[in-house]
């Protein structure tokens, strides 16, 4: 199953359960995937759960890092002959764009990294010290990895892919485009709280939410949003992470630029765009990584992305940006 490691962050977003007429036209799905859970809700009677369950498939078959035998593992494990899917060249594509877009801070070729520190499929090494970083980052670079016919061509065999980072958000959209294809365009898809929400539910907006940023492990809402036609992920790193021997906190989110798995005073940033989950997902990583003010910057040339930024303030104090 394709576990997101980079960010997973469990539950981040609620879907806001209102009171509700019953309707006989409304369809509502729900299970487990990718290591997370999933809520499919749609204005049609057809029951399309056969028919979604083989896309999870299909999905995993292609991306994921803990599946031995998926595309994506056996391209790790060196497999040079192996001609991806469709799948695959749309991720690859997406990634290789928002690579160039952040400047390299999401970069799904930090795979060694991630397992280094834990929060992979591969085996974690303690304490890692500057110089192992320096070793393991010589390996880091999606400009070191080409697409060609199909075929995935890589500078060295220690490049290792992981795109959990953006898994989720892309599962999101196969769903959502599926139910497109079924000329059903009012629905909201969520996995593991990354969402795409189109068309209304009783003639009104679908609304979401976005979690407080506790540390004590409460829950409660920060904030109420609307999506209109838009997709959304969140990403935060309050709740999944390590202490090394020296006591300091290993987050989940690792630097691409850097190597380092750093907390900072951004602690949850949520994304949304008129557009691809995958997308907002690979956004929200990339943010994470750098933080508060280049997230900021970026945003000032990005108008069409839609962001809430959490962040403790110069009082320590939690802080709202919202563009």
């Amino acid at each position: 199953m394709i576990k997101r490691i980079t960010l997973l962050v469990v539950s981040l977003l609620l879907v806001i359960a209102c009171k509700e007429e019953k309707k006989e036209n409304i369809t509502k799905l729900q299970g487990a995937v990718f290591g997370t859970t999933y809520h499919i809700t749609y204005l049609n009677t057809v029951n399309y759960q056969k028919s979604i369950d083989s896309l999870f498939v299909l999905v995993n078959k292609s991306l994921s890092t803990y599946m031995p035998t998926s595309d994506i593992s056996k391209i790790n494990q060196g497999d040079t002959t192996l001609v991806v899917d469709d799948m695959f060249v749309e991720v690859f594509d997406k990634a290789k764009r928002i690579y160039k877009e952040t400047d390299g801070y999401f970069d799904p070729t930090i795979g060694r990294l991630i397992d280094a520190y834990g929060f992979g499929s591969g085996k974690e090494k303690k304490n890692l010290t500057t110089e192992e970083i320096s070793v393991l980052m010589e390996h880091v670079g999606f400009d070191k990895v080409s697409l060609k016919d199909r075929k995935v061509h890589r500078e060295s065999s220690d490049i290792e892919f992981n795109v959990n980072a953006f898994a989720k958000g892309y599962g999101v959209d196969v769903v959502g485009r599926f139910l497109e294809s079924k000329n059903i365009h009012d629905y909201l898809v969520e996995i593991g709280g990354e969402i795409r929400a189109r068309g209304t539910k009783d003639g009104k907006l679908w609304k979401v939410a976005i979690e407080k940023p506790n540390v004590d492990g409460t829950r409660s809402i920060q904030k109420v949003i609307e999506l209109d036609n838009e997709s959304m992920a969140t990403s935060g790193n309050y709740r999944k992470y390590k202490v090394n021997a020296e006591g300091k906190k290993i987050v989940h989110t690792v630097n691409a630029k850097t190597g380092l798995a750093e907390e900072s005073n951004l602690l949850s940033v949520s994304v949304r765009l008129k557009g691809d989950c995958a997308d907002v997902d690979a956004y929200a990583t990339a943010f994470l990584a750098m933080g508060l003010e280049k997230t900021k910057a970026f945003l000032e040339k990005h108008p069409e992305l839609k962001v809430v930024l959490l962040y403790h303030n110069e009082a320590n104090e939690l802080a709202e940006y919202i563009n």
